[in-house]
């Protein structure tokens, strides 16, 4: 299954399980494809996230049943997921902003977020540098810490690994402890063993075979693969970012290939990443459709 009709079967099992407690383990499931990468694809063909999709259909829902069938709030409440009726009211007027009280009167004016229906419009006009290699195994030294998919955590958690780890010397470190300082890598491992809500996040540089992990860091074999290799060109965050959302959303979909989700990793220089002409890489190890 290509992940575009993965992400359609995972948002009509969100459809289908509004009035449940979803779990984003099971929404995932749906599409083939692990938790990490559902979220990624999601929030990049969607603009948005995963939990602000669940709560704004389940407000849409929320607001048509008092309008219409004059239910209790209470009920509503309870029906779509909310621990209390202050809890309810408090998302319910920030997302229609009317009360759910007011909702019911003849009249109100309610907002309507619509069911997402996934389609791929093709685009022309741009481009989008690429290359296909093929890479040997190669080990990197790198600093790892877990993340948290649920509540999209990992939105923030990574920043502020990243942040710390250049106050704290460890990015210094890594290019000190190298012998390529061609990249300093964000490696993102989809495939986590213990729980399928979180997976490894490392922060990393090629080593040599002989090269030694300090106390803190270990060394890790990335896998012969077949690699896309994008070229990006903007300060960061936003250039990686919006071409996340391209490769997505334009490249997948009408490609030859598809990413066999077990890592990403992005590739970054020397430089000063908020500059308009910073450049960096995006590599995702793909297979043959």
């Amino acid at each position: 299954m290509d992940f575009v009709k993965g992400l359609q079967s995972a948002i009509d099992y969100i459809e289908n399980h509004l009035t449940e407690e979803l779990d984003y383990k099971e929404i995932a499931k749906q599409s083939t494809c692990s938790m990490f990468y559902f979220q990624k694809i999601f929030s990049a063909l969607c603009d948005m996230s995963i939990g602000d999709y669940i709560r704004k259909r389940r407000l849409t829902l929320a607001g048509r049943e008092l309008n219409v069938n004059k239910a209790k709030v209470i009920d509503v409440a309870l029906k779509y997921g909310y621990e209390s009726p202050e809890a309810f009211a408090r998302a319910f007027a920030k997302f229609h902003g009317i009360t759910p009280s007011e909702a019911k009167l003849d009249g109100s004016k309610l907002k309507s977020f619509t069911r997402l229906s996934v389609q791929i419009t093709m685009k022309g006009g741009n481009a989008m540098d690429y290359k296909i290699v093929e890479k040997q195994a190669f080990k990197v030294l790198e600093k790892v810490e877990t993340h948290r998919v649920v509540n999209e955590e990992n939105l923030n958690t990574i920043p502020d690994f990243w942040a710390r780890s250049h106050q704290d010397g460890t990015v210094a470190k890594l290019l000190s402890l190298t012998n390529d300082n061609s990249y300093i890598f964000g490696i993102c491992y989809a495939n986590y063993p213990h729980n399928a809500n979180e997976f490894e996040y490392g922060i990393g540089a090629k080593c040599d075979d002989d090269c030694i992990a300090p106390d803190g860091f270990r060394i890790n074999e990335i896998p012969a693969r077949t690699w896309l290799v994008f070229e990006v060109v903007g300060a960061m965050p936003n250039a990686v970012q919006e071409l996340w959302r391209r490769i997505t959303s334009e490249f997948f979909p009408t490609s030859d290939y598809e990413p066999t989700y077990e890592m990403d990793i992005e590739a970054y220089t020397a430089g000063v990443m908020t500059d308009p002409n910073y450049k960096s890489e995006i590599w995702v190890p793909v297979i043959k459709k």
